[in-house]
This record gives structure tokens, C-alpha cells and sequence, in this order.
């Protein structure tokens, strides 16, 4: 992948946005990390030089709860799961990307009949199931992680079958929020924040037909 672009400004370093490409002005510091905002798609994303490295975003990742059996983890994914089974069939081919350790999406819709394939770049790194084609792709608490979203995004959309669907649980930033208290952004492998504005320049940019956004769900269409 390649580097982000970085670009000198007033002797300010400015750090073009990681999905749009556009520039963007420092958002948001701490005593632990910085942040910046896009200036086209209002995204806000941590400064690379805070990004954790690979062994530091696997052992985080350990740290979830990863039991497929625990009822508050499964509680709280049901919506998406309930989603896909409203809009999908069971022959539909499925892939949960960025299941981690306890694939829990999978565990569910197992149980409802729905087979699903696994892929993860720490936990089910397997890169036949990323040369294939899918009816839906399910992203739950993935796409905060990526530090490259527009080349993750283009990824996703080459991996779908016309028609297909994307399936996104993360939580949109709105300028509601109080950035300086938000939860979301206290995990360090939480890289990424994206807003309606992000999700629309997403829409156009691959050409996927439909967007949804309901509260947490993000559903695109192809």
C-alpha cells in the first residue's frame, strides 16, 4: 500500500486525508495521541505516527471478550446479524471480514442457517478467501482499524458480486459528539472515524448503488 501523501504547509505538516486524499487541519490532542479532520469528507483520523504496530493491535485484539457463547457479545450484534437474515439467503455467499478470534457473526448465523466464510489478517489469515467474490461482506467494529480506508474500501467493493452488500457496525462521528470525552476513540487500534459525509463520498467514489445508514448500521449496495 502506498504511504500516505505528506504535505508542507506554513510549516505545519499537513496529513491528507486516508480516504478521501483531501487535506486537513489538526482536530483534536492529547497527552496520548493526535487527531486531524478531513476538509472534504469531515472524517477524522489519529496521526500515523501514534498508529500501534502489528503485535501492539493483535494483543488489543486478544483483549476482547472473544466467547461466541457470551450472550452480552452476541446481544450486541444481533442487529446486524438480524439485518443480513432480512436481506439475504441462506445460499447467499457470505464473508465475515475482520471476524478476530471469537467470530461471533459466524457463530449466530450458523445457527440460523447461514453458512459464512472467515477472514482476518491476524486471526483467519487466509488469502484465497480475499481472491473470491461474495453476495454480502459483514465489517463488524472493523473499518475504525483501517489505516488505509480508501484502499480497504476498493478492495471491498472489487470482492462483491453485483447486487452484493456491504454490512458495516461502527460507530459514526457527529459534531454532537464531544470528541475530548468520546469513548470510541480512547482504543489506540480505533485509527478511523468516519461521518455521514464520509459514508456518502464512499458511495459515489466506488459507485456502489444505495446507502443506509441506521444509527450504527451502515449498509452500501452494489
Amino acid at each position: 500500500m502506498n504511504p500516505l501523501v505528506l504535505v508542507q504547509k506554513c510549516d505545519n505538516k499537513i496529513v491528507n486525508c486516508p480516504l478521501c486524499e483531501s487535506e486537513s487541519n489538526q482536530f483534536f490532542t492529547n497527552r496520548f495521541r493526535s487527531y486531524n479532520r478531513c476538509r472534504n469528507c469531515l472524517s477524522i483520523f489519529m496521526d500515523p505516527k501514534f498508529w500501534p504496530n502489528q503485535e501492539e493491535e493483535k494483543q488489543r485484539y486478544l483483549e476482547h471478550n472473544n466467547d461466541v457463547k457470551d450472550i452480552r457479545y452476541q446481544n450486541f450484534l444481533k442487529p446486524i446479524v438480524e439485518k443480513v437474515l432480512l436481506n439475504q439467503k441462506s445460499t447467499d455467499r457470505g464473508l465475515d471480514y475482520g471476524a478476530g478470534p471469537g467470530p461471533v457473526v459466524q457463530y449466530l448465523l450458523n445457527e440460523a442457517g447461514y453458512p459464512i466464510h472467515l477472514y482476518d489478517p491476524f486471526f483467519h489469515n487466509d488469502p484465497e478467501k480475499i481472491k473470491q467474490s461474495y453476495d454480502y461482506i459483514i465489517l463488524t467494529e472493523v473499518v475504525e482499524h483501517f489505516h488505509f480506508p480508501k484502499n480497504e474500501f476498493q478492495t471491498l467493493y472489487n470482492l462483491l458480486n453485483p447486487n452484493g452488500s456491504l454490512y458495516i457496525l461502527t460507530h459514526p462521528y457527529d459534531d454532537d459528539i464531544d470528541f475530548e470525552k468520546w469513548y470510541y476513540k480512547n482504543d489506540q487500534t480505533h485509527t478511523f472515524f468516519y461521518t455521514k459525509e464520509s459514508f456518502v463520498w464512499i458511495l459515489n467514489h466506488y459507485g456502489f448503488k444505495n446507502l443506509e445508514i441506521e444509527d450504527r448500521i451502515i449498509q452500501f449496495k452494489k
